[in-house]
């Protein structure tokens, strides 16, 4: 049976509309009775378990006398929350927050990446993704099973070569550059293929050395995905054993922006951070 499409921009355009509602000084009934329902009906919109209508959307947005700018961003939304990804034609193997991983990736104009364990998903490669895929597993797959993950996750780096590239910052802590994943060989490779992404626009890698010490974010590895102005809606993501959990609260969401600004700071600059990246490859490549 095939997952249920992901929720996360149903869940952001309904969150930015409980805001303007709120701000208008509306109630949930007065709004869902403008478009023909109840205050029940507006709540679950609000809370992204239900979508709208265009022609229910550009009434609530005439209620709350929306600026243009944000009007057209929020129609924009709307569109999108009913168009399939790239992943659809898989999401019968996906479950439903990876899929939500995915839109994230696929919508955010900013993302930022800290992993104290692994390199990122969205700059592994070939060899490296296999080797992470096959380790981490908590069941034991095919050959044919393992190289569909390897695909997908390979896939998703596409984002990069958009028009619309988000820009995107990744932090290792330096044990992520020494854990020998998939061995000596595939590890040195992995390393010289960070120093080559980072030379494209809009992708930089930086790391936090060992005499650094104990820093804020060793708790686990985290991401921060930004979305265009003028709505400012950030999610954060954390990975687990069962899956994946975004945050949206705007308490939460603040506590981890200020987590990364302090794990850049922590962080050597972009030139050091290579510097350090290509000496450890270079051990790599000698044993």
């Amino acid at each position: 049976m095939a997952h249920p499409e992901p929720k996360v921009r149903k869940k952001r355009l309904g969150s930015e509309l409980r805001r303007l509602r709120e701000e208008s000084g509306v109630s949930l009934q007065q709004a869902g009775e403008t478009i023909d329902g109840d205050k029940t009906k507006m709540s679950r919109i609000e809370n992204g378990r239900q979508g709208l209508r265009p022609l229910e959307l550009k009434t609530l947005l005439d209620m709350y006398q929306v600026d243009p700018l944000l009007r057209e961003a929020l129609l924009a939304l709307q569109r999108q929350s009913k168009q399939k990804g790239w992943w659809s034609q898989h999401s019968d193997k996906l479950k439903p927050d990876f899929q939500e991983r995915l839109t994230l990736e696929s919508d955010a104009v900013r993302i930022y990446a800290y992993q104290s364990v692994v390199v990122p998903g969205l700059l592994q490669i070939d060899a490296y993704a296999e080797a992470v895929i096959r380790g981490t597993g908590s069941k034991r797959m095919s050959d044919e099973e393992v190289r569909a993950l390897v695909d997908l996750r390979l896939a998703r780096q596409a984002i990069f070569d958009r028009d619309d590239a988000p820009q995107y910052l990744c932090i290792l802590d330096e044990s992520v550059l020494h854990r020998q994943v998939g061995g000596p060989a595939v590890t040195a490779a992995q390393l010289r293929n960070l120093i080559e992404v980072s030379d494209r626009p809009g992708i930089a890698v930086q790391v936090i050395p060992y005499a650094q010490g104990a820093y804020v974010g060793m708790d686990g590895p985290f991401t921060v995905y930004s979305y265009p102005d003028p709505m400012e809606l950030d999610v954060v993501g954390l990975d687990n054993l069962d899956g994946g959990l975004y945050l949206e609260e705007t308490g939460a969401v603040e506590n981890y922006r200020s987590a990364f600004d302090q794990l850049r700071a922590a962080a050597l600059s972009s030139r050091q951070s290579m510097d350090v990246i290509s000496r450890v490859a270079r051990d790599l490549e000698n044993e």
